[in-house]
């Protein structure tokens, strides 16, 4: 016990030293004048393989949407993006009682002077781009989306059937810019850009009830069915489905939305005079939102053929595979400690000066390919064990090399997929030959923030990078650098 208490301060140890310092030449020295029990052996190994692989399609029910179209300067090809969103019943939702509304329609009941949905934009694609249109519209949905069912970029709920025939559909010219505000409204401290979608055209319902605009549905849905109130799930599958919201021309803007209001005013009579009120669904984590994805498969494919590096291309574009050398790490040291291993990914500079280029990945996950769908479907979280999450590394940092992504120790992951690999193969002797995924791990971009999330969610924004390696890689050689520690026979 006393030993492996040792061994435990030593690992410590030799990871605060790795990690602090790209030159692992010293560790050894550095060690061994603490004691002369340990032999420090440190290697660099190459990985068997680094390759470009096609996304697809990746799982969406994350808590942001995207909505534009741009022309991705690098392949000349359109990039897409629109989504689907139910509306959530905020804590204090409150409508007035009928006899308080000044506001009513021609049959006298009550009914709201005005419904928007507001879509709240975090920032444009590029800072010169924030008059770019582009041409949206916006659908009702037949039937709202289940929970339980895993959406990925892939889906189209036009393609479906999911879009209500004849139900609200409204087409609206959208830039960042919102021109529908006043300059010193956009001025104000507070002010958050946005993009405004007023619904006050009568609107017609799946009963066929015809009311002078769609917030008056709600207030009068609310009147007569406050049960279909009393809940997210119970709102949506009798009230308001969702909505899909679809560029159909024009490109140029393209932005992650922050929050999504669906707003309704009306006016009700005080105690002294009119009262101006108002109620808002919002799309929250607490209900479910979709993203579609259309990229140029020809272009994406263009991209994945080059062997001379490899691609990291977001939203559901090009992820990196590497091939770990987890059989050259352990053959030969299997009764050695495996201290730690490290590898690096060193990004290549953009061969465009386009200021319209995409952006640069900020988070990027390490998982074993096997796991790459469950993770997210399961709404996991990165453990270091199995999965790994570094941010970008540029500028001020700690290393010697910049402009990487570095992983400082994942000696838990390789030792977890040799053990993996030695209870297959006594198992079975063609067991390697049936998983030959099973030492491959894959690079993607993420959205993360270890402090505050709760999930973690595929990157959507737009960001195009390419990685040293590739099979014909004219560079140097993507290598692990690993420190083994075992003690001298006494």
């Amino acid at each position: 016990m006393k030993r492996f208490y040792y061994m435990a301060g030593v690992v410590m140890t030799t990871m605060a030293i790795f990690s602090c310092s790209e030159d692992t030449s010293g560790v050894g020295q550095s060690l061994t004048n603490v004691t002369d029990q340990l032999d420090i052996t440190t290697l660099d190994i190459e990985v068997d393989s680094t390759r470009t692989i096609i996304a697809d399609s990746v799982f969406t029910l994350g808590n942001s949407s995207y909505l534009g179209r741009v022309r991705d300067p690098e392949t000349q090809a359109d990039v897409k993006s629109e989504f689907t969103t139910q509306f959530h019943l905020l804590d204090n939702m409150y409508i007035s009682p009928d006899s308080k509304f000044i506001s009513r329609g021609d049959d006298g009941l009550a009914a709201a002077d005005s419904c928007d949905i507001i879509l709240y934009v975090s920032s444009p694609y590029n800072a010169k781009d924030s008059l770019s249109s582009v041409k949206m519209k916006v659908y009702e949905l037949q039937n709202t989306l289940e929970e339980g069912t895993r959406f990925y970029s892939n889906f189209n709920p036009l393609s479906r059937g999911m879009v209500r025939t004849n139900g609200l559909d409204k087409s609206k010219m959208i830039t960042f810019l919102n021109q529908m505000d006043t300059d010193d409204e956009r001025s104000e401290k507070n002010y958050l850009d946005n993009i405004r979608i007023t619904l006050n055209a009568p609107y017609t319902a799946p009963d066929g009830t015809t009311y002078n605009n769609y917030g008056t549905y709600l207030i009068r849905q609310y009147h007569k069915h406050p049960e279909f109130f009393r809940n997210s799930y119970t709102f949506c599958h009798n009230v308001c489905p969702g909505f899909f919201f679809e560029i159909t021309d024009g490109y140029g803007f393209y932005s992650k939305l922050s929050n999504i209001g669906l707003k309704t005013y009306y006016r009700v009579q005080g105690d002294t005079s009119v009262v101006s009120a108002a109620f808002t669904l919002a799309s929250t984590k607490e209900v479910l939102q979709t993203t579609y994805i259309t990229n140029d498969k020809k272009a994406i494919e263009k991209l994945a053929a080059e062997k001379e590096h490899t691609y990291l291309k977001t939203p559901a574009g090009l992820f990196t595979e590497v091939a770990l050398p987890v059989k050259k790490i352990k053959q030969g040291h299997e009764n050695d400690s495996l201290i730690s291993a490290k590898i690096s990914f060193q990004r290549l500079n953009n061969q465009s000066s386009d200021e319209r280029q995409f952006g640069i990945p900020q988070s990027l996950m390490m998982i074993q390919k096997d796991s790459l769908k469950t993770f997210f479907e399961n709404n996991k979280l990165p453990d270091n064990k199995m999965t790994y999450i570094v941010s970008y590394n540029y500028n001020g940092s700690t290393y010697k090399n910049n402009n990487t992504y570095n992983f400082i120790n994942i000696s838990n992951l390789i030792t977890s997929l040799w053990n993996i690999r030695q209870k297959g193969v006594s198992e079975n002797p063609n067991w390697e030959a049936e998983h030959p995924d099973w030492n491959k791990v894959v690079l993607v971009p993420v959205n993360y923030n270890s402090s505050t999330s709760t999930s973690v969610d595929h990157d959507m924004s737009l960001t195009s990078i390419r990685l040293v390696g590739g099979t014909k890689n004219p560079n140097e050689p993507v290598k692990m650098s690993v420190v083994y520690g075992k003690f001298r026979e006494q």
